[in-house]
């Protein structure tokens, strides 16, 4: 099977391009900017370069999309401008990615390789605060930051395609994920960030009192449900949410990292303004209906994801 990764490079990209090759029928190319303002380099894809096509490029290379969806069974976009902060201060590039490097894709896909289903991974955060005490697909959409709305637009893109030129295309949106090959900045999510802290035996820094509710999900269950989806037809055409039944206080995140890796501190700071204005607060996604179509459920508790994460960053340390 051919198998085309955007943004393969990245956090969610690369433990998905392994999930891809572990079959090893299958051939997998991996597209990606490698864009240094996105904090992205192909050292994620060290132990597995051997294994695939890589190409460095970007979404909005309209040459370059036409020729690799060419032929593709199944393409899975994950590339995007990731950070919240970042979409704030510089909208028209985060547009540029999470809009119209989209629907680029689409259209080539559309144009080239009608046939090929198309799995775009988006965002939770498309919401914006949540209203009620659990969130579902019914929720309205109120998003608080330029990020959030961009994918949110993106999720409409893939559902249009869909109904208009009949492509087969699925969305699903991810809470905090965590794992290996995440990106240890602020920027780019605070599950990992806290993780490279502790990791470097650093001080994790929590706005206090940290007692706000997510839901997290180790990345190797995300890539699962993700692979999984290309392959059932009951969920083209729409969106769901795809998280974890667990949910955590971020400070209770912090204080379980530290300690399974047995280093590093935790303090509790103030908010920072910006911060504060784009907080969602208490969040519990509810992930039935994707469940129940597929039957799939994470299996890694926070514990168990996070002793994972450690094995494989202790194993990769040792490759260096």
């Amino acid at each position: 099977m051919n198998i085309l990764v955007i943004g393969g490079a990245g956090f969610l990209g690369a433990n998905l391009v392994r999930r891809c090759l572990v079959d090893p029928k299958n051939r997998v190319t991996v597209l990606d900017s490698l864009d240094p303002k996105l904090r992205t380099t192909a050292v994620n894809l060290r132990s597995v370069w051997d294994r695939i096509r890589f190409v460095r490029g970007n979404m909005g290379d309209e040459p370059v999309i036409a020729e690799l969806v060419q032929g593709q069974d199944v393409i899975f976009n994950c590339a995007a401008q990731t950070s919240h902060p970042l979409s704030l201060q510089d909208p028209i590039h985060d547009a540029e990615i999470n809009c119209v490097g989209n629907l680029k894709v689409l259209e080539a896909v559309r144009l080239l390789s009608p046939s090929a289903v198309v799995v775009y991974t988006s965002s939770s955060t498309v919401i914006g605060k949540a209203v009620g005490a659990v969130i579902d697909e019914t929720h309205g959409e109120k998003p608080l930051d330029i990020y959030s709305a961009n994918k949110g637009a993106a999720e409409k893109y893939y559902r249009i395609y869909n109904r208009v030129h009949d492509l087969k295309t699925v969305v699903l949106r991810f809470a905090n994920l965590y794992g290996p090959y995440g990106k240890g900045y602020a920027e780019f999510g605070f599950v990992n960030y806290f993780l490279h802290l502790a990791w470097t035996g650093q001080e994790i820094r929590v706005f206090a009192p940290g007692e706000q509710k997510r839901n997290v999900m180790f990345v190797e269950d995300a890539v699962e449900i993700l692979y999984r989806s290309a392959f059932e037809p009951r969920l083209y055409g729409e969106v769901y949410f795809a998280a974890h039944r667990e949910h955590h206080s971020v400070r209770g995140i912090a204080e379980r990292i530290l300690q399974v890796f047995g280093r590093g501190s935790l303090s509790l700071v103030p908010w920072p303004d910006e911060r504060k204005r784009i907080e969602v607060d208490d969040v519990q996604i509810s992930s039935e209906l994707l469940e129940g179509i597929t039957g799939f459920r994470p299996g890694y508790s926070l514990e168990e994801g996070l002793r994972r994460t450690r094995e494989v960053l202790e194993r990769e340390r040792n490759l260096q």
